[in-house]
């Protein structure tokens, strides 16, 4: 028997098509199913926000 997806009350994650383009972890869909059946962000291609914000090492 076939099952669908189930439904969630979260919308996926909105990746940026343009980073995910060439993306070999993801296909270029930006996003990947985790193993409890969810939609992330593709950590190989997408960058979440507080990425950005890693303190730098150059003062210690």
């Amino acid at each position: 028997m076939v099952y669908g997806a189930h439904r969630s009350p979260l919308l996926p994650p909105r990746p940026d098509l343009g980073l995910a383009r060439d993306c070999e972890v993801c296909l270029g869909w930006g996003t990947v199913v985790s193993r409890d059946g969810e939609h992330e962000l593709c950590h190989a291609c997408q960058l979440a926000p507080e990425d950005d914000e890693v303190p730098s090492r150059h003062g210690a």
